[in-house]
């Protein structure tokens, strides 16, 4: 299966169900954190490397490994996460308009509400990441207030001053559409500064041509010595 197809929703289901499952730890995401904390990696400050992130998913203490039944069950759920993630990042590049956070919904008072809560959650734990680095976006006028209402769905602890802004499941609901139509200024804020996170080396010596002296010393051509396949 290529990393460019989008999950089937028997693949979702079959994912959700793992995460879902006490093989992983109390603290594991479930589906919807998971997409917010995906978001948060796919248009942050810079890339970061999947065996940096992934451990996070899981919730384990140590970095620990679910509880795997086989070599093929890893290789299975974590090319779905993997392919969930290029499911976000490909949403922004080819159609941003079309994004739409991953919100449970809940029935209130004959309502139907978004609950933005966990995804909110997993955004900020992706921003966690590199927090640091996010710091230029939150001083943004734009990009700031849409990090502001994310942080006040999904921090575990906000400020007294700020309960009154989530204290009902409708203001709730209000907040997260909110964050719904301005998330892609987000990402608009990091396009053009995102850094792959992959350190470029700058070579302080030109490249040994293949026909030159090998720099051992032993007397031989590069190819035929330490250039030679």
């Amino acid at each position: 299966m290529h990393l460019d197809e989008p999950l089937s929703d028997k693949e979702f289901n079959e994912l959700d169900k793992f995460l879902m499952s006490d093989r992983v730890g109390d603290d594991g995401m479930t589906m919807d954190a998971l997409h917010g904390f995906l978001t948060a990696i796919a248009i942050g400050p810079e890339m970061i490397p999947v065996q940096e992130w992934l451990p996070v998913v899981w919730g384990l203490p140590d970095n620990e490994q679910p509880k795997f039944k086989t070599d093929n069950e890893m290789k299975r759920i974590t090319n779905l996460i993997a392919r969930f993630m290029n499911e976000v990042q490909i949403t922004f590049e080819v159609a941003p308009q079309e994004f739409e956070p991953l919100y449970c919904v809940q029935e209130h008072n004959g309502k139907e509400l978004v609950d933005g809560e966990t995804w909110a959650w997993g955004f900020c734990e992706g921003m966690r990441l590199r927090e640091d680095q996010w710091q230029p976006a939150w001083e943004d006028a734009l990009a700031g207030p849409v990090l502001h209402q994310i942080y006040l769905l999904g921090a575990e602890e906000i400020e007294e001053e700020e309960v009154e802004f989530v204290d009902t499941p409708e203001k709730c609901h209000t907040l997260a559409l909110s964050i719904e139509k301005g998330i892609r200024t987000v990402r608009q804020f990091w396009a053009p500064l995102r850094k792959n996170g992959v350190e470029t080396v700058k070579r302080e010596a030109p490249k040994t041509g293949r026909n030159d002296p090998c720099t051992c010393g032993s007397g031989k051509k590069f190819k035929v010595c330490c250039g030679a396949e």
